[in-house]
């Protein structure tokens, strides 16, 4: 039986090659590694066929340590919250899928989301154990993301953002800027910034740049389009309130309204969409568009 089959959301497992040490057993060197986890729940996560090793078949609680092994396991958090929010897929073929990402789901499992992410979900639905992002937005923001259905020709789509040679547009909906120039040009270099999951403009040569355009005057807030031409993190919304024009409802820029842990609004989504994709298409050649069919207004 092959790894993905077992996990029952066919998600693709982490994995783990045991480090070196003295331990007795997979088991005992599981806890060590991973002290947040106790030994009740390896062995539970064990006894559901949940922990592998490499050719894909289960590992007990007697199973000898080796260094070196490796080890596939599912993540998982116990009573994990629903996000009562729907995906749409809008495009799949046998290379790619496009999804619609509604605010406030995760593309991908991290912290304490595991199944509550558009990735679990879309696999799920699909049972598609190979289906892995392209390129991730945050989980405030909507919108488009570009998934790989197929390992064999993943690598080729992944060189498109990695070269640059993916068209990105996204709206914002933020302040208005009466007394600045459309279109613009916002060039800087960001660094970590305080606390730990904030980015800010730093001094040094720059490493981001956005294309930033009205779309729409309307009164005291206006619909920007905005075109990264780099992808940091927090980049977009970083940029505009560099620019005087926070991008409506956001908890982090310019100060912090809620911290990462904070239960979310579901009233107030950020206003940032991830609206377009335009790409030639590796293999075909063909030019490739899709838009998201959510909106901001």
């Amino acid at each position: 039986m092959s790894v993905s089959a077992r996990s029952p959301s066919n998600m693709r497992p982490s994995t783990l090659h045991l480090p070196q040490g003295d331990w007795p057993t997979v088991l005992d060197c599981l806890c060590a590694h991973f002290p947040a986890i106790d030994r009740e729940q390896w062995l539970q996560r064990m006894a559901r066929g949940r922990v592998l090793d490499a050719k894909g078949a289960p590992i007990g609680p007697a199973h000898a340590y080796r260094v070196g092994l490796r080890v596939h396991y599912f993540r998982e958090v116990a009573a994990e919250t629903p996000i009562p929010f729907v995906e749409s897929v809008l495009y799949v073929d046998e290379h790619l899928l496009v999804a619609d990402k509604p605010h406030f789901l995760p593309v991908m499992p991290a912290g304490e989301y595991v199944e509550q992410t558009l990735q679990a979900r879309l696999a799920k639905r699909l049972g598609n154990a190979d289906l892995v992002p392209l390129h991730r937005i945050d989980r405030h923001t909507a919108g488009l993301v570009l998934f790989s259905t197929n390992p064999q020709s993943r690598g080729l789509y992944q060189a498109l953002f990695r070269e640059r040679q993916m068209g990105k547009r996204y709206e914002a909906l933020a302040p208005a800027l009466p007394g600045l120039e459309f279109p613009l040009r916002r060039a800087t270099r960001l660094g970590a910034g305080e606390p730990f999951f904030r980015m800010q403009e730093v001094a040094g040569l720059a490493n981001t740049e956005t294309r930033i355009e009205v779309a729409q005057r309307l009164g005291e807030h206006w619909l920007y389009g905005l075109y990264p031409v780099t992808g940091k993190k927090h980049q977009l919304r970083v940029h505009m309130a560099a620019l005087g024009a926070p991008i409506l409802n956001d908890p982090f820029y310019p100060e912090i309204s809620e911290g990462p842990g904070a239960p979310d609004d579901y009233s107030r989504p950020l206003k940032l969409l991830a609206q377009g994709l335009a790409f030639s298409d590796p293999l075909s050649g063909e030019p490739r568009r899709f838009e998201s069919r959510l909106s901001l207004l």
